[in-house]
């Protein structure tokens, strides 16, 4: 079933830091119209529109930011959409958190084809990546397993993660293909060999610390939120070195969501604060800037993407809002 509603917006333009010329984020929400639904991991479509979830309501939505027109999709009852990425043809793809599948939504039709997990002990698909070829990386949080899914063929291969109850989270692709995760349970990061499948654990140097969102540079530098202790993280592969910068709202600000822009910044949500703030880091200068307070509250902003050919983060809350943040 499909739903219209009107447009309800927001708009904020919030600047921070406290330099001369120092970029800002200009902020807009658009209030959700189904409420108390849990609106999360917005991905910008190639036409232009913005698909999201609502893991409390069972649905797929979109928005479209010109007109503020939402139409909705309802999936199966017990869902639990986590997340969804969209591929290039338009297809809409979610993790199906509670009941244990990757669904593929066709827009146009509305039908959706399921992609059942083999193993009856992973449950949970949790966040979704793309690789190069269009197919499919994933954690499974409670499952403690990585999953890949081949888009053309629709098989999907598993692998476990040896610390037990590692809680597998977020997950990045580099340039070379190789997927790089969270294990939020444990202080450590994961990656896997796409082509043999074998998984190599990375120890944090602090017992500490949890880290819940990644991502990774062109310079295949890989980058961390830590939100037991409020601190960004940074891993070279190359050389083995950890460095960490506490963030600007100390060791409460529970950072989570995180996007790296086309200038290779970090953009950090802290959710400790509320309102929830965006907060810059540039890796060149090593200093934080343009700390911007989220409009709604935010509640807790969870997850978030970078779209480069607008310059713009967009960003899901839960205050009901899906927010973009235009990097000016």
């Amino acid at each position: 079933m499909r739903l219209l509603a009107a447009l309800c917006v927001l708009p904020l333009v919030l600047w921070g830091g406290d330099r001369p010329g120092e970029d800002v984020l200009e902020v807009t929400e658009w209030t959700v119209p189904w409420e108390n639904s849990r609106p999360r991991d917005p991905y910008v479509a190639p036409d232009g529109r913005v698909w999201f979830v609502g893991q409390r309501a069972d649905y797929v939505a979109v928005l479209d930011p010109e007109s503020g027109e939402f139409r909705r999709y309802d999936l199966e009852e017990g869902t639990g959409p986590h997340n969804l990425i969209v591929d290039d043809e338009g297809f809409v793809w979610y993790a199906g958190n509670r009941n244990a599948h990757i669904g593929r939504l066709d827009p146009r039709t509305g039908e959706i084809e399921k992609f059942p997990m083999p193993d009856p002990e992973a449950r949970d698909p949790h966040t979704l990546v793309f690789n190069a070829q269009g197919d499919i990386w994933f954690t499974l949080q409670g499952a403690n397993r990585v999953g890949h899914l081949a888009a053309r063929s629709g098989e999907v291969r598993l692998v476990e993660v040896p610390t037990p109850r590692a809680r597998p989270y977020g997950i990045v692709v580099d340039r070379d293909g190789r997927p790089w995760l969270n294990l939020l349970g444990t202080n450590k990061l994961a990656t896997v060999d796409p082509a043999t499948l074998a998984l190599r654990e990375i120890e944090i140097p602090r017992a500490e610390a949890r880290t819940r969102r990644i991502a990774v540079g062109q310079d295949g530098v890989v980058w961390y939120t830590d939100y037991a202790a409020g601190h960004l993280g940074r891993y070279d592969p190359a050389t083995g070195e950890f460095r960490e910068w506490l963030l600007p709202g100390g060791a409460g600000s529970r950072p989570y969501a995180m996007a790296m822009d086309d200038r290779g910044r970090l953009w950090v949500v802290e959710t400790g604060a509320q309102p929830n703030r965006f907060v810059g880091f540039d890796p060149q200068t090593e200093e934080f800037f343009g700390i911007t307070p989220i409009g709604s509250g935010g509640g807790t902003v969870r997850h978030m993407v970078f779209h480069a050919p607008t310059s713009t983060i967009w960003f899901g809350t839960d205050t009901n809002t899906i927010g973009r943040a235009r990097i000016r």
